[in-house]
């Protein structure tokens, strides 16, 4: 990532962020959670208390009118901005921010639920890097099928884990599977769970799943 963050007057640019758990100066770990469409900073960090790992800071911005950008995720790109780069300079500023608090890149998760989980892809697709882990729950990256999404980098092994149900009424199974394979091509340790009949929601065993990988990262703080 740029050790300058990119100058835009966006959407979602002076856009709060809030916290929860463990303050940063105390922090092992800190989880970057971003929300859905029509959704809240504080509805998403309601799952830091399901998740329950001690040593975790817990940091969810948000969005402009609660949503991250206007249109599909497959709809074509340039029809989401503003808002989406404003998104993705909105993440690159906390992170930055993260660093420049003395948290490690590898020590830093991403994670996002639907319209957010598409916006976490998207954005560790642009910033491949090692990090932590990124969770993308009922997501996908972001344009129509067969985007191209040559940004550079590399994720260097960071564990990627996708869930989604094969009914979800908002995201393809197929952009699922596309967005796994290009994590993959980007180093990523991809993986990549499709539920039966479940719909646009979570599941226990994908907040087991991102648990383990909290663990993960704490045992190697």
């Amino acid at each position: 990532m740029s050790e300058h963050i990119r100058t835009i007057n966006g959407p979602h640019q002076g856009q709060p962020v809030v916290s929860h758990g463990a303050p940063i100066e105390e922090a092992e770990a800190v989880m970057l959670m971003v929300h859905g469409r029509g959704a809240t900073a504080e509805s998403i960090l309601a799952l830091a208390d399901e998740l329950d790992q001690p040593g975790f800071a817990y940091m969810a911005p948000q969005a402009a009118d609660n949503e991250w950008y206007p249109n599909s995720l497959l709809a074509l790109l340039d029809s989401n901005e503003p808002y989406l780069s404003s998104a993705i300079t909105l993440l690159e500023s906390v992170l930055m921010q993260l660093v420049g608090a003395g948290i490690e890149n590898e020590k830093i998760m991403l994670l996002g639920f639907s319209q957010g989980a598409c916006l976490v892809l998207e954005f560790a697709s642009r910033f491949a890097q090692r990090y932590g882990g990124v969770v993308g729950l009922s997501g996908a990256t972001i344009g129509p099928d067969g985007t191209i999404h040559d940004y550079g980098g590399s994720l260097e092994g960071t564990p990627v884990f996708l869930g989604c149900s094969d009914t979800d009424p908002h995201i393809p199974r197929a952009s699922v599977e596309e967005s796994a394979h290009l994590l993959e091509e980007l180093g990523g340790n991809v993986t990549m769970r499709i539920y039966p009949n479940m719909g646009h929601t979570l599941n226990r065993d994908e907040l087991d799943t991102v648990r383990k990988m909290m663990q993960v990262v704490l045992d190697t703080a």
